[in-house]
């Protein structure tokens, strides 16, 4: 059974070296020991030689934490990362990709069935994409955000500028409409974990909560904890 058979995107570690202020490999770590299930590296001023680093590193921990078998490390939007990775023999299970970033269907070519590869749903009109989006490609929708946050400038504003946001009764029926996993994220913090349980999406996704914590073991307990004690 593949990586992907079993994914589980309760709880999600998006991860970048310019969000936290100590190696990417100790948050990865600390993380993964306190139960989180999915890492995405994501960075957009990292090099290819370097994001290659961080995941060898952050593979490397996930392996002495002998959860390489159960949690998944994927890379935001560079296909040609993974594929380096791969060659250089480092374990990665796949790409999260964004609505205009290389399409799925090229992500699942190169990767092989047994790769994960999530799509960043579209957040306009979010409900009706995700009812009508071709899922045959991808394993989970990521959506959000459900706060404005500083990590994603770039998600989906109005016409005057602003930032789209989805309150939880919008990602519950989001959840009833897709036809695959969902794992919402954006600004989520401890106290959002009992309302985005209740909402029966299936993770929560976190960047500063974990990454920009003092104790980030300590966080990612909290909110791990509180996912569970809310299901």
């Amino acid at each position: 059974m593949s990586i992907r058979d079993k994914l589980d995107i309760s709880a999600y570690l998006v991860i970048g070296s310019e969000n936290c202020s100590r190696p990417v490999e100790e948050i990865v770590a600390a993380a993964v020991a306190e139960g989180f299930t999915c890492v995405q590296i994501r960075s957009k001023i990292d090099s290819a030689r370097e994001m290659i680093s961080i995941l060898e590193k952050s593979a490397r921990a996930i392996k002495e934490l002998g959860k390489s078998d159960s949690v998944a490390l994927l890379v935001d939007d560079r296909l040609d990362v993974v594929l380096a990775a791969r060659e250089a023999g480092i374990k990665v299970d796949g790409v999260h990709v964004g609505q205009s970033d290389i399409p799925v269907e090229v992500c699942r070519k190169f990767l092989g069935e047994d790769s994960i590869v999530g799509l960043s749903a579209r957040t306009e009109e979010l409900i009706d994409y995700v009812k009508n989006a071709d899922v045959s490609q991808i394993d989970y929708f990521g959506a959000g955000p459900l706060h404005e946050t500083q990590t994603k400038p770039d998600c989906g504003k109005t016409a005057d500028g602003k930032i789209i946001t989805h309150d939880f009764a919008e990602i519950a029926e989001l959840v009833k409409v897709s036809p695959i996993p969902v794992v919402v994220g954006g600004g989520v913090k401890l106290k959002d974990i009992p309302a985005l349980a209740a909402t029966k999406v299936q993770g929560f996704f976190v960047v500063s909560a974990v990454a920009g914590a003092d104790n980030p073991r300590l966080a990612a307990r909290e909110l791990v904890r509180a996912w569970h004690d809310n299901l």
